[in-house]
Formats: C-alpha cells, structure tokens, sequence
C-alpha cells in the first residue's frame, strides 16, 4: 500500500522542483532563496524548516536529479535487455529508446543540474561536489559494464579505450544539451545519441 504524502513532503518536493526549474534555467548563482519562497507560497522559517541553507538545497535537488536519471537509464535499458538477449541489442535498443525518449520533450531537454555545479564550483562545499563527481563515475561504471559485456560477445573492430567509450555517454547527453539549448534546436540531443548507436554499432557489430 502506498502512503499519501503528507503536506511537509509535498512542500519539500515543490520546493525542490521550483528551484530545479529555476537552476536550469539560469544558474545556482542567480537562483535566490527568495524567489523560491515566493514561488512556493511559503515564509523564510518554513524553507528553512526544510532546508538549513542554499547548499543543503543543491544537496538535496542533486540526489533527486540524479535517482530520476537513474530511473531513467534503468527503465530504458532494461526494456532493451527484455527485448533481446545479446548484449549489443539490448544496448543498441536502449540508446534508441533513450534517444526517442529525448526527442519527445516538448521544449527539449531542460538542462543538467551536474554540469551547473561544474560551472560554479565555488560556491558549493565539498560534499555537493563530491556528489556531483560520485554520480558522473556511476553513470561511466553503468554503461562501461553493458559495453564490458558487449566485448566479451563482440570484440571490437578496433582498439578501444572502454572506460572513455563509457564515458562518451555523459559527453554526448551534456554536449548535446549545450548545443540544442544555443542553436534553439532539441532535435540535435537526441540525433546526437543516435550517432553514438551507430559507433557503437559499427564498431561491435559482427
């Protein structure tokens, strides 16, 4: 049975989705504890009730964002490994899968919360980063263990670096976000994994 989230909870989560929405779209720095507040609906003792300050916010909107892409990946490629035994397939179906998944945002992908705090550091302490660098290495390990298993099957055409071709994933998802979001053109993320597939494809495929 699941339990109705109570006020406190629901609070919480607005909170937390206002200034996600607010981040993506201009940045932590420019991001005020005021303007989420006002947004919510709510006093400064109740956003401090939930939240000590601006960084125990960004803590706290960083593990949200990083379990709903974890869902995510887990929800995609699973259906891939569902779909097909061989691990090439199951991946190849998983990219597109995430591909199609890009694609269907309306307004495109709004942005990556993990590269914000890469772009101003400073302004968080140690364990917001470290978060951001924990989460980045499992995403890597996530898709280097579905390509460790697609060269055991399949060894490359070519001699690869695996740990980069993993990590090419994260390039990929952040650099198309960026180009997307600047040419004003949503189309370009999700064509951009679609590239990947077929690397991915011409350099596994028997």
């Amino acid at each position: 049975m699941f339990r109705k989230a109570t006020k406190g909870q629901e609070t919480r989560e607005r909170l937390l989705a206002i200034a996600e929405t607010s981040v993506l779209a201009k940045g932590f720095a420019a991001t005020s504890i005021e303007e989420v507040i006002a947004e919510a609906g709510i006093t400064k003792s109740g956003f401090f009730y939930h939240f000590s300050d601006k960084n125990a916010l960004a803590h706290e909107m960083l593990q949200r964002y990083v379990a709903a892409n974890d869902e995510i990946f887990e929800e995609l490629f699973g259906r891939g490994a569902e779909l097909a035994d061989d691990p090439l397939q199951s991946f190849l179906i998983g990219l597109k899968l995430l591909a199609e998944t890009m694609a269907d945002l309306p307004n495109g992908h709004p942005g990556c919360l993990i590269a914000s705090v890469c772009y101003q550091e400073r302004l968080f302490d140690h364990t917001v980063r470290q978060l951001t660098a924990d989460s980045v290495h499992k995403w890597n390990a996530f898709f280097r263990a579905r390509i460790d298993a697609i060269a055991a099957a399949h060894p490359p055409a070519e001699p690869v670096d695996l740990d980069q071709l993993a990590g090419m994933m994260s390039c990929i998802v952040d650099g198309g976000i960026i180009m997307s979001k600047t040419l004003g053109d949503p189309s370009i993320l999700p064509k951009q994994i679609l590239l990947f597939r077929s690397y991915v494809k011409l350099l596994f495929q028997p």
